[in-house]
């Protein structure tokens, strides 16, 4: 019996080794990461009603099932997800302050010609 076969298989089956980080996932991880997604999504795009949260949970899954597959490892599956997350998470608060500073809290050409009517 050689011992030396509790080693991984290296070089000659390179799909065995990439999928081997997928098997180890605990159980509901990745609904967990799913639904904190699916929480970022919510606070960062208007849905309404049963229809549009169903969308979004499909954005989501489909945004994670992407990220699951093209992952190389476990810590490069959780990077990904994360890097995209505070994308969109800046992406919305930069909207915010936008809106906030919008078209009508600035002036246009017509208030610029009715100020020079006035002086």
């Amino acid at each position: 019996m050689d011992s030396n076969n509790w080693r991984p298989n290296q070089g000659n089956n390179p799909t065995m080794d990439t999928n081997d980080w997928r098997a180890q996932l605990p159980p509901g991880s990745r609904q967990k990461i799913v639904n904190k997604i699916m929480d970022t999504l919510k606070k960062d795009n208007p849905f309404s009603g049963p229809d549009g949260l169903q969308e979004l949970r499909q954005i989501a899954i489909r945004f994670e099932e992407e990220i699951f597959t093209t992952a190389r490892s476990q810590p490069d599956y959780l990077r990904k997800i994360s890097m995209k997350m505070l994308t969109w998470e800046t992406k919305s608060q930069n909207t915010l302050a936008n809106s906030q500073v919008g078209p009508s809290n600035r002036p246009t050409d017509q208030d610029d010609v009715a100020d020079g009517a006035e002086a």
